[in-house]
C-alpha cells in the first residue's frame, strides 16, 4: 500500500481552516483568549506566514498517523513486513476481498474520533492540569482537535472515492 500524500496533504488544511472557525470571536474566540491571558495586542507582531506554513507541515504529520488510524489494510500489510511482494498468496487474496473494506469518511471519522476521545483529550487536559489551566481552555482546545481530526481521518480514509482506490490499494 502506498501513503496518499494528496489526502493527506488535502487533509492537512483543516486545522486551519476549522481553527479560522473555532477560534473567531464569534465561537470559542474570545473565551479562548481570556483562558490563555492573550489579548488583541499580544496577538500583534506575529510571523503569520511562518505560523501557517509551520502548522500545514505539523498537520501533514498529523494526517500521515490518521492514515494508519483509519485505514486497517495498513495493519495488514504490517503484518507481513511492509512489502507486499514477499507476501504469500493467501495474503494476496485477503486483500482482494478486503483491500477496500471500511473505506468511507464514516469510517474515518469514527476512527478518527474515537482517537480524538481517547488520546487527545487526556493529553490536552493532563497538560492543561500541570499548566494550570482551566477546564474550560481544556475543553475549548481538546473538542477542537477531536472535530478536526475527525474530518481530516474522513477525508484521509474516504478519499478512494475520488480517486478509485488508485493511490491506496493495489492493483
Amino acid at each position: 500500500m502506498q501513503i496518499n500524500f494528496l489526502a493527506i496533504l488535502f487533509a492537512a488544511l483543516v486545522p486551519l481552516l476549522t481553527g479560522f472557525i473555532w477560534y473567531s470571536p464569534k465561537v470559542f474566540g474570545k473565551v479562548w483568549m481570556r483562558e490563555t491571558g492573550l489579548t488583541e495586542d499580544k496577538m500583534k507582531g506575529v510571523n503569520l506566514g511562518v505560523m501557517f506554513i509551520s502548522s500545514i507541515v505539523l498537520s501533514i504529520l498529523i494526517g500521515l498517523f490518521l492514515q494508519f488510524v483509519t485505514i486497517h489494510q495498513f495493519g495488514a500489510v504490517g503484518m507481513i513486513g511492509g512489502n507486499p511482494d514477499l507476501a504469500k498468496p493467501s495474503f494476496t487474496a485477503f486483500m482482494h476481498d478486503y483491500g477496500t473494506a471500511f473505506r468511507s469518511f464514516g469510517h474515518g471519522a469514527l476512527h478518527s474520533l474515537m482517537t480524538g476521545i481517547l488520546f487527545v483529550l487526556p493529553m490536552i487536559s493532563i497538560n492543561a492540569m500541570f499548566e494550570r489551566k482551566s477546564w474550560r481552555y481544556a475543553l475549548i482546545n481538546a473538542s477542537y482537535w477531536t472535530v478536526t481530526i475527525t474530518i481530516m481521518g474522513g477525508i484521509i480514509c474516504g478519499w478512494y472515492a475520488i480517486d478509485g482506490f488508485n493511490w491506496v490499494t493495489q492493483k
